[in-house]
């Protein structure tokens, strides 16, 4: 039918399966790439079941406490059946590399400039813990990169009915990155920035957190004063960047 009414090309938007069945019978032609909101990433900070951090120890025999540190962390409740060495694995929002993995668990190297930009990741206790995205998985929340921005504040937290409202000071130098109703990752969980509100010192943004998501993250146990490892939409720092550089270029080298 679609011949008849003179259409010779469709362009089509699908899913793993049925992209995958268009492959398969010779039927595409070529390859059309958008790039989204948000940039692809190692997951979609839908954190999995809460692990925890054995102990910390020294990451070799040759590494001082000023390089590093390796962590010993459970599987917890995660299915790492799939997980090998030398995978990706996000720990509280944080990128780390999968060594010794075995059924109880696993260890990391992590670098001194790793601690120095997050928190909760030198010291024994809970953790959330994300297995790394295939393209066929579900893409259930925002993708994610696993490479921390900075480490937020908590400011407060309170019931409302039967969710949590949490408050959340972003430094000032990601304030441009957050909006209303866009997306963060706190401690590696996918987040929906319900308000915001700017000041001199950074900007406060507010939360929503379902039943599913306070009893299911390390989040349940926050308090003012927490930090939280933050990671803002890696797409809007490559825009600012962008346009910085195109102003760059259009002043003669000079920064406006």
């Amino acid at each position: 039918w679609l011949a008849e009414q003179g259409c010779n090309e469709v362009q089509l938007e699908a899913g793993a399966r049925l992209t995958g069945a268009f492959l398969a019978h010779g039927l595409v032609d070529e390859w059309l790439l958008y790039q989204a909101p948000v940039l692809l990433g190692k997951g979609l900070g839908l954190a999995e079941p809460i692990a925890a951090m054995a102990q910390p120890g020294a990451a070799q025999q040759s590494w001082s406490d000023a390089q590093g540190l390796r962590l010993l962390v459970s599987w917890g409740g995660l299915d790492a059946s799939d997980v090998n060495e030398g995978d990706s694995v996000a720990i509280n929002g944080a990128c780390m590399t999968v060594i010794r993995p075995d059924e109880h668990g696993f260890a990391v190297d992590i670098s001194r400039e790793s601690l120095n930009r997050t928190v909760g990741l030198d010291v024994p206790g809970p953790v959330n813990l994300e297995k790394a995205l295939r393209w066929s998985d579900r893409l259930g929340g925002h993708l994610v990169s696993g490479h921390v921005d900075a480490v937020a504040t908590v400011v407060a937290v309170e019931s409302r009915d039967e969710s949590v409202g949490l408050t959340v000071r972003v430094p000032a130098e990601l304030s441009a990155f957050v909006t209303e109703k866009g997306s963060v990752a706190l401690h590696g969980v996918s987040l929906t920035v319900n308000q915001l509100r700017d000041y001199d010192s950074g900007t406060d943004i507010d939360i929503n957190l379902i039943p599913h998501t306070w009893n299911h993250t390390t989040l349940r146990s926050c308090r003012p004063g927490d930090g939280l490892n933050l990671e803002v939409d890696p797409m809007a720092r490559q825009m600012a960047r962008l346009l910085e550089r195109l102003q760059v270029r259009q002043t003669g080298g000079q920064r406006v």
